[in-house]
C-alpha cells in the first residue's frame, strides 16, 4: 500500500511540474535558512556546557554602589575573595581566579611573537574547568611559580609544530617561564578564551596577600560547588563579607558591596556587566532568530497549503473516483500527507546540499566556524526529523483533512468543478503571510537605522587615520617613547604624535576620588587616566573651557568633561581642586580644563564623568595620519620603530576598527537579520505568485465572459486586486503594533538610539502593497488581454 500511495504522489508531482517546483523551492529556501538560523541559536546556546560540571561552576560578579548613582555591576572581584571561599565556606569545593596579563611579548632564542588572552590563575583550574591535556599533568601544571600552559596553536607558533613544548622555557620581558603544560585551543563556544595560562604563584606576595586588597577590583572568581549546594545559599552567606572585610575601606564613602553569584552556563547571554572577557550574546536576539526561522518555515508550509487547496478542484473527480471504488478517507488522508512528506524530503535533501555550499558565506556573516561534519551531529539528525514532521504535517494537514471530505456524488455532478477550496482560510493564510513579512520588513529596516546611527554618530573625537601602537611590555620607555615621538613627528604625512594609558574604546581606571561639590568635598568613583600635552589634538577631543597641558609643569592638574561639570554642578569648573582621599594637601589636583563630552567607552555605555591626569610619557602610542598614501607612511613610521624598539615588533591597529570592534557583534546579527528577513519576504512572494497565477486561472473565464460583454481591462483588473488590496490593508494592523512593539524593548538596550521613526512603517506597508500589486496585475492583464475564446471554446 505504501508502495502505490508513493507511485501516486510522484505521478502528481509529474503531472504538474511547475506547481511541485514552486512548492519545493519555496520550501528549500525555508528549510535551508532556517536551519542556519537553528545551527546559530544552538551554538549560542551552548556556551560553556561542554565543561563536565558545568552545571556546579559560577563566577562571582561585584556590584558596587555609591550614593546617588546606579549601581554599577562588575564581571570583576578583589584578590582575597577566590582564597576566602575555598576556606571559610563549606559549599564551595574549588575557588580559582582567573587575573587578566593583557597581550605579552614571549621570545625564545631569535623567535619572538605577541600572544595576546593571557591569564595568570591558580593551580586548581583544571579541577574545575574540563579542558584536557595534550601535554603535562593538568594537577602539577601551575603549582610552581613562573610556570606556563599554553594552547595547541601557540604553542605550535613559538615552537613549531610537531615539536613538543613541555618542559622548553620562554621569555617574557624579563622572567622566564617553563612550559609546564599543552592544552587544545579553547572552544569558540566559551565565555572566556586564553591562548596562554600563568601561575597566579608568580606574582609578589604581597600581591597575593589574603587579608588585604580588598578595595581593588580586577579579576574574575569561579567556584566549583558541591554537589548539593545551592547557589542561593553561597550567595547569602556572602553578605557578612561586607562588613568583615570591607566596611573599613568603603563604609567611610557611604559605599556598598555586595556578590552575585552566576552559572557560567547563563554568562554568555544573561549577564550585563562590565569588564567581560568576551563579546557578549544577547538573550534578545536569540528570541529574534528563532522567531524568524519559525517564520520561514510557517510561511513556507503556508505556501505549500494555499497552493494546494488552491489546486483542489483539479484534484477533486480524482478523488470522487478514489471513494467510488473503495478508498477510505483514511487512505486519502495518508495520500496528501505522503506527499506532502515527501516534497519535503525532497526540499531538505536540496537544503543540506545549500547549506553545504553555502556554510563559508554564513559562517563569515555570522562569525562562527561551523564545518559540515560538526552539524552531522546526533542532535542534527533528530532536528532534521522534527522539521520534516512539522513542515510536512504543518503543511500537508489541512489539505490531507479538507480534500479527503469532498462528497464523491458532487464531485462528479460536477458541483466541485470551480472549486477552489476554502476561500476564508486561504485569505486567512495570505493575512498571515503578509502579516509576518511586514514585521520582517519594519524590524529590519529599524535595526538598519539603529545600527547606522552607531556607525555615524558623533561621538566627540576623531577616530579616522589614529594609529595605535601597544608595546605590551613591562619595561618602561620613557626615554625611547620620547625619541620615537622626535623621529615620527619629522615625517611629512603624520599630524600628530601622543602617548597616552589608554585611548577611546579602552577600559581605564575606576578610583575614589575625592570631589568638590554643593555639599563640600564627596568621595566618588572616577573614570580616569593620564594623557600628554599632545593628546587631544590627535583625537580631535575639543576644549569647551579653560585650557589643554602645556607640559610637565601640570603634573599635578588635571582635565575634566562636560559631563562632570554637569553631574557636580560646577558653575565654575577651572580652579576646581580635587584630590584623592585623605587630608594631606599635597594630594590636590587643579582643573585647568573642560574637554567636550567623548565616548571614552562604548556605545552601549553612557557617558560618565572623567578626569584626564597628565604624565608626561606613557606606553601606548597614538599617531594622527594625514589621509594620503598611508601605506608608504606605515612603512616609515615602522622603520622608526625598528630603529628605536629594535627587540620589540612593530605591531598596530587603527582606532576606528579598535573602536567599532565593540559593536560589530551587534552588526553581524544585523547583517543576519537583514538578509533572513529579504529571505523570509521573497519566501512570501514565491508562494503569492502561485497562488495569485492559480486566482487568476480560476476566474480566466469570468474574465473572458465580462471581455465579451464589454468590460475594459480598468474594470477587470480591480476583480482580482481588490481582495489582495484588503489584505494588505489588515495585515497593516496587526503588523504595526506587533513590529512596534518588540522594536521598542529591542531600541532600550542602547543609550544612544534613533527612537521610533515612523517611515518603516510606511515604507513597509507601501513595499508589500506594491510587489502584491504588481504580481496580480501582471496576472490579471495576461487573462484580460488574452483571446476571451482560447478560455469560452470548451462551454
Amino acid at each position: 500500500m505504501l508502495k502505490n500511495l508513493l507511485l501516486i504522489a510522484l505521478r502528481n508531482f509529474k503531472r504538474d511540474k511547475w506547481y511541485s517546483l514552486l512548492n519545493i523551492l519555496g520550501l528549500t529556501i525555508g528549510i535551508t535558512f532556517s536551519l542556519f538560523l537553528i545551527f546559530y541559536v544552538l551554538d549560542e546556546l551552548s556556551y560553556d556546557r561542554y565543561h563536565v560540571n558545568s552545571d556546579r561552576i559560577y563566577r562571582i560578579n561585584g556590584f558596587a554602589k555609591e550614593p546617588e548613582k546606579e549601581e554599577m555591576k562588575w564581571a570583576v572581584t578583589q584578590i582575597p575573595l577566590g582564597p576566602t571561599l575555598q576556606r571559610d565556606f563549606p559549599e564551595v569545593e574549588q575557588a580559582t581566579r582567573f587575573m587578566p596579563g593583557g597581550k605579552q611579548l614571549f621570545k625564545i632564542g631569535d623567535n619572538q611573537l605577541y600572544v595576546d588572552k593571557v591569564f595568570l590563575t591558580d593551580s586548581n583550574v583544571f579541577k574545575i574547568f574540563s579542558w584536557p591535556f595534550i601535554e603535562g599533568d593538568p594537577r602539577t601544571a601551575l603549582v610552581a611559580p613562573h610556570s606556563i600552559v599554553l594552547t595547541r596553536s601557540v604553542a605550535d607558533r613559538i615552537f613549531g609544530k610537531d615539536v613538543r613544548a613541555l618542559g622548553r622555557s620562554i621569555m617574557s620581558d624579563t622572567v622566564n617561564y617553563k612550559v609546564t603544560g599543552v592544552v587544545p585551543d579553547v572552544p569558540k563556544n566559551s565565555h572566556l578564551l586564553f591562548n596562554a595560562l600563568i601561575s597566579i604563584t608568580s606574582l609578589p606576595p604581597q600581591m597575593l596577600s589574603q587579608t588585604g586588597n580588598w578595595g581593588g577590583f580586577g579579576l574574575f572568581t569561579y567556584v566549583l560547588l558541591k554537589p548539593n549546594a545551592r547557589p542561593e545559599t553561597l550567595q547569602a552567606k556572602l553578605k557578612p563579607l561586607y562588613d568583615k572585610y570591607m566596611a573599613p575601606i568603603f563604609a567611610q564613602y557611604n559605599i556598598k558591596i555586595r556578590y552575585e553569584v552566576v552559572p557560567i552556563t547563563s554568562i554568555h547571554l544573561h549577564t550585563k556587566t562590565e569588564n567581560e572577557p568576551e563579546q557578549q550574546g544577547s538573550m534578545s536576539y536569540i528570541y529574534i532568530f528563532s522567531a524568524v526561522a519559525l517564520f520561514m518555515l510557517i510561511i513556507a508550509s503556508i505556501n505549500y497549503m494555499n497552493l494546494t487547496t488552491a489546486r483542489s478542484a483539479r484534484r477533486a473527480k480524482e478523488i470522487g473516483i478514489r471513494k467510488v471504488t473503495g478508498s477510505t478517507k483514511g487512505q486519502l488522508i495518508a495520500q496528501f500527507l505522503i506527499e506532502s512528506i515527501l516534497t519535503t524530503v525532497l526540499a531538505l535533501i536540496l537544503s543540506m546540499i545549500l547549506i553545504a555550499l553555502l556554510l563559508p558565506t554564513f559562517n563569515l556573516l555570522s562569525g562562527k566556524t561551523f564545518s559540515f561534519r560538526t552539524l552531522l551531529q546526533p542532535d542534527t539528525y533528530l532536528i532534521l526529523l522534527a522539521l520534516i514532521v512539522f513542515v510536512g504535517f504543518a503543511g500537508g494537514s489541512y489539505p490531507a483533512f479538507y480534500l479527503s471530505r469532498f462528497n464523491p456524488v458532487d464531485v462528479l455532478k460536477g458541483s466541485l468543478s470551480t472549486a477552489g477550496g476554502n476561500v476564508t482560510l486561504r485569505r486567512l493564510l495570505v493575512l498571515v503571510q503578509f502579516s509576518i513579512s511586514m514585521i520582517m520588513l519594519i524590524c529590519t529596516l529599524i535595526v538598519y537605522g539603529q545600527l547606522k546611527y552607531l556607525r555615524n554618530i558623533d561621538l566627540g573625537f576623531s577616530k579616522e587615520q589614529v594609529l595605535t601602537i601597544r608595546p605590551n611590555t613591562r619595561q618602561n620607555l620613557g626615554s625611547k617613547v620620547q625619541a620615537f615621538e622626535n623621529e615620527v613627528k619629522m615625517i611629512p604625512q603624520v599630524m600628530y604624535v601622543s602617548s597616552s594609558q589608554a585611548v577611546p574604546g579602552d577600559n581605564v581606571g575606576f578610583n575614589l576620588l575625592s570631589m568638590p561639590s554643593d555639599k563640600g568635598y564627596v568621595q566618588k568613583g572616577v573614570f580616569n587616566y593620564a594623557v600628554d600635552e599632545h593628546f587631544l589634538p590627535t583625537m580631535g577631543i575639543q576644549i569647551v573651557k579653560g585650557r589643554n597641558f602645556s607640559g610637565t609643569e601640570d603634573s599635578t592638574r588635571v582635565l575634566v568633561n562636560d559631563n562632570m561639570v554637569r553631574y557636580y554642578k560646577w558653575d565654575q569648573p577651572i580652579g576646581k581642586r580635587v584630590k584623592y582621599p585623605g587630608d594631606t594637601s599635597a594630594f590636590y589636583m587643579e582643573v585647568i580644563g573642560v574637554v567636550k563630552d567623548f565616548n571614552q567607552r562604548s556605545l552601549y555605555d553612557s557617558i560618565a564623568p572623567l578626569i584626564l591626569f597628565y604624565q608626561h610619557y606613557s606606553n601606548m602610542i597614538s599617531v594622527k595620519l594625514r589621509p594620503e598614501d598611508i601605506p608608504a607612511t606605515l612603512a616609515n613610521v615602522e622603520s622608526k620603530w625598528k630603529t628605536i624598539f629594535p627587540g620589540i615588533p612593530f605591531e598596530y591597529t587603527f582606532l576606528d576598527r579598535d573602536f567599532d570592534s565593540q559593536f560589530a557583534a551587534d552588526q553581524r546579527r544585523g547583517k543576519i537579520f537583514t538578509a533572513f528577513s529579504g529571505l523570509t519576504i521573497l519566501i512570501t512572494c514565491l508562494g503569492l505568485l502561485g497562488l495569485i497565477a492559480f486566482t487568476t486561472e480560476q476566474r480566466r473565464k469570468e474574465i473572458s465572459i465580462r471581455k465579451v460583454l464589454g468590460a475594459g481591462v480598468g474594470t477587470l483588473v480591480p476583480l482580482v486586486t481588490g481582495n489582495f488590496v484588503l489584505l494588505v490593508g489588515l495585515s497593516c494592523l496587526i503588523a504595526f503594533p506587533v513590529a512596534w512593539f518588540f522594536m521598542d524593548k529591542w531600541l532600550n538596550v542602547f543609550p544612544y538610539r534613533i527612537g521610533m521613526p515612523v517611515a518603516p512603517f510606511v515604507l513597509s506597508a507601501v513595499a508589500v502593497l506594491v510587489i502584491t500589486m504588481m504580481t496580480v496585475t501582471f496576472h490579471t492583464l495576461k487573462a484580460a488581454v488574452a483571446n476571451p475564446s482560447k478560455s469560452l471554446r470548451t462551454e
